[in-house]
């Protein structure tokens, strides 16, 4: 009799440079931003957009900043994380299972990964791209590369892709059990800060193109989840993890970071919700990062030091950051009951 064949798992995350190098961080900024579904626009424009403007200007400073959290034997914190994601799956899951970690741009690749599951003719294949809240910009991009990976595959095993997991129960009490670490009652304010998007991608998840999305969001974003929006679904998460907390109405503001360019993008901006706290007279702050499953640059620079230092500029005091999902048991639980629901 043969051997029963793996069900393969294989995790996502975004990416990360393969080292903090201005060459390294330029190659990983050209592949991220050359993604027609990030950058969303025609791809002469795009090209001349990233190669010619963003990249060269953006990749040396990035480099300098990849080099103050970089480690030398494990990396960027994300690839770090990401890989303790990966084999504390692969032990909770055991051996009826194959997981592979990739990331969407660089190393260890997409096509690599598919690669090796290809080769082990399975009976199933769980896609989970690592971004809680669907945006066709990150989940989209990863199922759109996985698709196209599969169209030369001879034979296709079962396949689930987990496309949003924004309300995930274990997810939220990772979250909250992570805040919980800090003293809440000695901030005067909560931010919960999403990577943003421009807004003219909210718009086109309507095949009709009969949604108009405006910068701060409809109200109906803010009260319920719309499947596949991610304003939506940040909207979601936040309440969610507001109530597991016992956060007070007013007390806490969903924001959005990490811009870029000049089109307008999901409002309020982080830094602005900052500013305007500080002149508030508020002086302790703690951000939420629930987009991110794994710390990295947005996390540990953006917020940590360049928001901290323009909050404490405009007259604030602190600003604290609650710690990823990383490699809490309990989040690697979650993966698993995706995997068990979504597998079989």
């Amino acid at each position: 009799m043969s051997k029963k064949a793996k069900k393969g798992v294989l995790l996502v995350q975004l990416g990360t440079p393969n080292a903090p190098t201005t060459g390294e961080v330029r190659k990983y900024l050209t592949e991220f931003l050359m993604d027609p579904r990030v950058m969303d626009i025609p791809y002469i424009s795009r090209s001349l957009l990233v190669k010619g403007i963003i990249v060269p200007r953006r990749a040396p400073r990035s480099a300098d900043t990849y080099s103050t959290i970089w480690c030398e034997k494990t990396g960027s914190p994300l690839m770090r994380y990401s890989l303790d994601q990966q084999k504390m799956l692969q032990a909770d899951l055991g051996e009826e299972y194959h997981v592979e970690l990739a990331m969407r741009y660089q190393e260890p690749s997409i096509p690599k990964a598919m690669k090796n599951l290809e080769g082990m003719f399975l009976e199933s294949l769980t896609v989970i791209p690592l971004f809680p809240q669907y945006a066709s910009a990150t989940t989209g991009s990863v199922i759109d590369r996985v698709m196209e990976l599969m169209r030369s595959w001879q034979y296709f095993p079962k396949l689930n892709f987990v496309s949003s997991y924004c309300e995930d129960p274990l997810m939220v009490e990772v979250i909250s059990d992570h805040a919980r670490y800090h003293d809440l009652q000695r901030f005067d304010h909560f931010l919960f800060s999403y990577h943003g998007l421009p807004v003219r991608q909210l718009a086109k998840i309507d095949p009709k193109k009969e949604l108009s999305c405006p910068d701060f969001g409809c109200e109906s974003c803010k009260k319920e989840t719309k499947p596949f929006c991610y304003l939506s679904q940040c909207y979601a998460t936040t309440r969610a993890v507001v109530a597991k907390l016992g956060i007070p109405e007013g007390k806490y503001t969903v924001c959005f970071q990490s811009r870029l360019g000049k089109t307008p993008w999901i409002q309020p901006y982080t830094s602005d919700s900052l500013h305007e706290l500080a002149k508030s007279g508020k002086k302790r702050i703690l951000v939420f990062s629930p987009a991110f499953v794994a710390d990295c640059i947005e996390t540990l620079d953006e917020i940590k030091v360049e928001y901290a230092k323009e909050f404490k500029e405009s007259g604030g005091q602190e600003v604290e950051m609650v710690e990823s999902l990383n490699n809490n048991p309990k989040w690697i639980t979650a993966l698993k009951k995706m995997v068990l629901e979504n597998g079989n």
